[in-house]
């Protein structure tokens, strides 16, 4: 929980993706950044779904938390551990990575990633989950 000279942190961005990277100079590569995943059946598992937590001008110690809530509002589908967040100074940043593995998702439709800082909700976003047809293949002739 933040202190008494805390200053509570501004969410810069937040971003679903496949992966993560860190370089040796310390930038983070992220791949297959998305808003959205098709599936050709349900119930669907997803191996690995990373999501990315930039917070900027602030200060103090803080908790992070981070779900995905199914359709209907209330049912949790994946959940991430407590992430301390610290920055020393508001010109600071500090870059979370939560990996969600083997989400199950067992219903299409718009679900909702929320992100909280101290048991505060400081966004909630979609992510649309939608059944579609695999692609026929072509004839062979």
């Amino acid at each position: 929980m933040s202190n008494e000279n805390s200053m509570i942190p501004d969410l810069q961005a937040s971003l679903l993706c496949d992966d993560v990277r860190q370089e040796n100079n310390g930038k983070f590569m992220l791949i297959g950044i998305f808003d959205g995943l098709a599936v050709a059946k349900l119930p669907a598992a997803f191996a690995k779904i990373c999501i990315v937590n930039r917070w900027c001008c602030g200060q103090g110690t803080f908790n992070q938390k981070t779900r995905i809530i199914g359709p209907d509002g209330g049912t949790v589908v994946a959940s991430g551990k407590e992430v301390k967040i610290h920055l020393q100074a508001d010109v600071h940043t500090a870059t979370s990575i939560e990996i969600f593995v083997n989400a199950k998702f067992e219903h299409e439709g718009t679900h909702w990633v929320e992100v909280n800082l101290d048991e505060q909700l400081r966004i909630r976003y979609p992510l649309i989950i939608r059944v579609v047809e695999p692609p026929h293949p072509a004839p062979q002739f």
